[in-house]
C-alpha cells in the first residue's frame, strides 16, 4: 500500500515507532523556529540542558511578539535573544524583519524536512510541503540539543480539492470552511493533508493560510505536496535547488477523506467569539464596521496585501473606519513598493504598521467600546484584541477591505471586477534583518547579555508518592491558553520573569486566582484545576503549564485535552487526568480535595485507570493517557529533570 504524504515525511524521520495510528512515535527534527514571547524561556532551558552549540541542521530565533517598548523589558528581552543566537549557532531574525512564519515561508522552509517551533501556528511551513509543528519552548529546546521529537502517530485525514476558487473567494475561505465542518477540536490527533486536482490552484502563501489556520482545529499539522506549485515559489525566492518533488502516492489510503470542491465556496467569516462560529459574509452583511485590519501569520502575505492595495485603487477608505495594515515581512512590504501598491494603499487612507503580529496577539491595535472590528488574524477569543465585550470577526483580505470601503459588513462580491493577482517571478530579497549563525570559533567567544527581568528557572519537586490537591477552580469547554495565561502588553513583556508573569494566571476569570495558589502551596498543599472539554486550545505558550506549575498545580482534571497544552503540562509535571464518566464533572466543585493516592506507583506501574478520592464526596475514576515516557517525566517532576537524570 502506498503513503501519503505526511506518512512520508514522518518515515523517513522516524526514530522510533511506526505509523501505526495512535501509537508513540519519536521524530528526527531538522529546523527548529522559536518567537520572542516563548523564545526567552526557551532558551533559558536550553541552557540548562548544558551543550555547547544547537545540534539541528538550522535553527531561527525570531523577534515579532513584542515589538512594543513601553520600557526596558522587551528590548532587553531582545539583546538577550541576539546575544543567545550568536552564542549557540542560531540565525536572528530582527525586530521589524517580519512575522516568523512569513518569513520562515519565504527565507527556510524547504519541502521533505520537519520544523519544530515553539509557536502554535508553526504548520504554517505545511504550505511548502514540510512537517512542521508547533509545540512548547522545552520541547523546542530538546530538539535544538539533538533529541526527538515525541508524539502519538496522528491519522491522516485527507482533504480531496477539486475545482478554483471564485473571485473574490480566497484560501482563508477554504480554512473557514474547514472550521465550520471541523471545528475548533476535530482535528485533535489528526494530520490534515490536502491533495486532489484543486490543490495545483493554490499558491503556496494560499497553501501556507490554510496549513495555519489547521492550527485553530485542533490539528497536529497540516501539509501539502510538493509540486510545480512548490518550485515556482522556491525559485521566486532564489532557493530553486532545495526543492523536491513528494507527492502522495497513488494508492495512498487516507483514514478519512473530506470532500471539497473550491469553486462552491463563498466569502465566510468567524464570528465573535470562537474561530468556528463561521456563517456566510452574505447572511451578517449590513452591520457597520470601525476597525479593520489586515495582517497576521494567516493573512499578511504579498499576495494577500497586493488583493487589497489593487481593490483599494483610486478609492477611499470609508471615513468611520480605521483601516490598518500590517505587513507580514519586510520581504513583502519591499515587494509591494516595488510593484506600486504601497502608495495604493497609502493614498486611499490606510495605516501601515511595521511588519510584526502586533494586534494578533494584542500587542496594540485594542478596538473602541461596543464597536465591530474585522481582522484576518488567527483568533477571536474573547478579549484578546485588548476589548473587554470585543466583537471581533475573522475574515478573508477580500472581506476586509470591502468593508474597508463601505463601512460595513459587505459582501465583496459587490465590489465588481475582480483584481488580477500576479506574484512576481523572482521577489526583491534582502535579508538586512536576518543575522545568520556565527561560527563555532568566534560564538564561544560571546558573552550573554541578560536584563533584570530574565530570571532563571526554579527547581520542580518530583511526584509525591500520594498526590493531595485543592481545587481552587473549575472553569467549562473549549477554555484557551489565553484564559489561562494572558497575552497583551502588560503581561507579554514578563515571559521571561517566572515569579513576575505567575501573578497573571487565571486573572482574567479569578483574579485572585495566583495569591490563593500560592497560600494553598505555602500551606503545604498542592493545587489542583477542573475543567471541560478541549481544555487549553489555542496558543502553544508553555507559560500556561509552567506559570501554574511554579504556583503549585500539580493536577488538571478534564474531559479532553489540546494536544500542545497537555505535551506542556506533562512537560513541567502536572498530572493531566481525564475523567473516566464525564459526569464526573459535575460531583467536583471549588474548595473540594483531591486526593491521589499512591500515584508514583500508578505512574511506574503503567496503569490507565486511578481512583480519585473526594474527601466526605466518595471517589471518581481518572484516566491516564500517557506514554512511557510520558510517565518518567511526570515522575521526574519536569522534563528537565529527567534530561538531566
Amino acid at each position: 500500500m502506498g503513503l501519503t504524504v505526511a506518512e512520508k515525511l514522518i518515515e523517513r524521520h522516524l526514530v522510533s515507532g511506526s505509523l501505526k495510528r495512535g501509537e508513540p512515535i519519536a521524530i528526527r527534527i531538522d529546523q527548529t523556529l522559536t518567537q520572542d514571547a516563548t523564545g526567552t524561556m526557551a532558551y533559558l532551558e536550553f541552557e540548562a540542558i548544558g551543550i555547547p552549540r544547537v545540534k539541528t541542521e538550522l535553527s531561527v530565533s525570531y523577534v515579532d511578539h513584542n515589538l512594543l517598548q513601553t520600557d526596558f523589558r522587551n528590548a532587553d528581552d531582545h539583546r538577550f535573544l541576539q546575544s543567545i543566537a550568536a552564542r549557540y549557532g542560531l540565525w536572528f531574525s530582527r525586530p521589524g524583519n517580519g512575522i516568523c512564519h512569513q518569513v520562515h515561508l519565504e527565507r527556510f522552509a524547504r519541502p521533505g524536512k520537519t520544523l519544530l517551533g515553539s509557536d502554535s501556528h508553526t504548520p504554517t511551513a505545511g504550505g511548502c510541503a514540510m512537517l512542521a509543528i508547533g509545540a512548547g519552548g522545552l520541547d523546542v529546546a530538546m530538539a535544538m540539543a539533538g533529541k526527538p521529537f515525541h508524539l502519538l502517530m496522528p491519522k491522516i485525514v485527507g482533504v480531496h480539492l477539486t475545482g478554483s476558487l471564485p473571485p473574490w473567494v480566497s484560501a482563508r475561505d477554504v480554512a473557514l470552511w474547514m472550521l465550520r465542518k471541523l471545528t475548533v477540536k476535530g482535528g485533535l490527533g489528526k494530520i490534515l493533508e490536502y491533495f486532489g486536482p484543486g490543490v495545483k490552484n493554490l499558491s503556496v502563501p494560499d497553501r501556507a493560510t490554510i496549513a495555519n489556520l489547521g492550527t485553530e482545529m485542533g490539528a497536529t499539522t497540516s501539509v501539502f505536496p510538493s509540486d510545480e506549485v512548490t518550485l515556482a515559489w522556491l525559485r521566486a525566492q532564489g532557493r530553486e535547488e532545495e526543492w523536491e518533488e513528494i507527492l502522495a502516492d497513488p494508492d495512498a489510503r487516507y483514514d478519512e477523506i473530506i470532500e471539497l470542491d473550491l469553486s462552491s465556496l463563498e466569502p465566510l467569516a468567524a464570528c465573535p467569539s470562537s474561530p468556528d462560529n463561521v456563517r456566510p459574509v452574505a447572511e451578517i452583511e449590513g452591520r457597520p464596521v470601525a476597525q479593520v485590519i489586515v495582517g497576521s501569520c494567516a493573512n499578511s502575505s504579498l499576495r494577500d496585501l497586493l488583493v487589497v492595495a489593487k481593490t483599494l485603487a483610486g478609492r477611499k477608505v470609508h471615513p468611520e473606519v480605521s483601516f490598518e495594515i500590517n505587513p507580514g515581512s519586510l520581504q513583502v512590504l519591499e515587494n509591494l513598493d516595488a510593484l506600486g501598491a504601497l502608495k495604493d494603499l497609502i493614498h486611499a487612507g490606510a495605516r501601515i504598521h511595521q511588519s510584526g503580529c502586533l494586534g494578533c496577539i494584542g500587542m496594540g491595535q485594542a478596538p473602541a467600546t461596543g464597536t465591530i472590528s474585522l481582522r484576518t488574524f488567527t483568533r477571536n477569543f474573547p478579549g484578546r484584541s485588548g476589548t473587554k465585550n470585543d466583537q471581533v470577526f475573522l475574515v478573508s483580505p477580500e472581506v476586509a477591505v470591502a468593508a474597508a470601503l463601505t463601512g460595513k459588513i459587505t459582501d465583496p462580491r459587490k465590489l465588481g471586477a475582480y483584481p488580477e493577482i500576479e506574484l512576481p517571478e523572482r521577489f526583491i530579497l534582502n535579508d538586512a534583518l536576518l543575522l545568520p549563525p556565527l561560527p563555532p570559533e568566534q560564538a564561544e567567544k560571546v558573552e550573554i547579555v541578560r536584563g533584570p527581568n530574565i530570571v532563571p528557572l526554579p527547581a520542580f519537586e518530583p511526584m509525591p508518592e500520594t498526590l493531595r490537591c485543592k481545587v481552587l477552580l473549575k472553569v467549562g469547554d473549549n477554555i484557551t491558553t489565553d484564559h489561562i495565561m494572558p497575552a497583551g502588553a502588560k503581561i507579554l513583556p514578563l515571559r521571561s520573569n517566572l515569579p513576575a508573569i505567575s501573578e497573571y494566571v487565571f486573572s482574567a476569570i479569578d483574579p485572585e486566582f495566583a495569591k490563593k495558589a500560592l497560600a494553598t502551596k505555602e500551606a503545604g498543599e498542592w493545587v489542583a484545576v477542573v475543567g471541560g472539554e478541549n481544555y487549553g486550545q489555542g496558543s502553544s505558550r508553555e507559560h500556561a503549564a509552567l506559570a501554574p506549575r511554579y504556583l503549585g498545580v500539580r493536577a488538571k482534571l478534564a474531559k479532553s485535552f489540546a494536544r500542545i497544552h497537555k505535551a506542556n503540562l506533562i512537560n513541567f509535571g502536572i498530572l493531566p487526568v481525564v475523567f473516566a464518566d464525564p459526569a464526573d464533572y459535575d460531583r467536583i466543585e471549588p474548595g473540594d480535595e483531591l486526593v491521589f493516592p499512591e500515584i508514583r506507583k500508578a505512574l511506574e506501574s503503567g496503569a490507565e485507570e486511578i481512583r480519585i478520592e473526594i474527601p466526605g464526596k466518595g471517589e471518581i475514576k481518572g484516566r491516564l493517557e500517557l506514554t512511557e515516557r510520558d510517565r518518567k517525566i511526570i515522575l521526574a517532576g519536569s522534563l528537565l529533570n529527567l534530561a538531566r537524570e
